[in-house]
């Protein structure tokens, strides 16, 4: 499998690849109490990625549900379901799409719409391509990390818990880490 793009990436494919969740992870992390973070999940995502003969024409649409997260806290998880925070009772997907896909040096970044709880924000993600090769199904798999960060408040997702003292027990910034495993559909 060879192509023929612009941009010389080993291994590189051109196809529709679908998002392997058993080898993918969709987290993020949040400073909780002022003085630590706190990490979570989401355990059931799917998605779709499009490699362009240009890699800069690729897209990327992805879909999460939101009652799949996971904080290793089963309290906390139920709260952050709530209408607090995600109200997943009204909004079941985080969705993804991207409007454009641009070479950043050796690395990408992915640009593109994300809607949480019915409100759609522009997000820039750095991308990092980890490869493309056969895996040992007989298959052609490719691998991505991509990074971000977001204001949870920018979603509606505003709830300020207050601390004695000063500052909230939940803070604003999300920082998103995705680790991505495609497989190349076959026709």
């Amino acid at each position: 499998m060879t192509s023929t793009t612009a941009v010389q990436i080993p291994g590189y494919v051109a196809g529709t690849w679908d998002i392997d969740a058993a080898h993918s992870t969709v987290g993020f992390s949040v400073r909780h109490m002022m003085v630590s973070k706190v990490r979570g999940y989401f355990t059931r995502f799917s998605g779709e990625l499009v490699t362009a003969e240009d890699p800069s024409r690729s897209a990327v649409t992805a879909t999460i549900d939101m009652d799949s997260i996971d904080t290793r806290q089963e309290q906390r998880d139920a709260h952050i379901r709530s209408a607090d925070f995600f109200d997943v009772g009204n909004h079941t997907e985080m969705t993804f799409r991207s409007t454009a896909v641009v070479a950043d040096g050796e690395d990408w970044t992915v640009q593109g719409d994300l809607t949480i709880k019915g409100t759609t924000r522009p997000v820039t993600l750095a991308l990092e391509l980890n490869g493309f090769g056969p895996d040992a199904y007989g298959g052609y798999r490719a691998g991505f990390s991509a990074r971000t960060s977001i204001s949870r408040k920018a979603y509606g997702v505003d709830i300020d818990l207050p601390m004695d003292g000063g500052g909230v027990v939940v803070g604003d910034k999300i920082d998103v880490e995705l680790e991505i495993e495609a497989v190349l559909r076959t026709a």
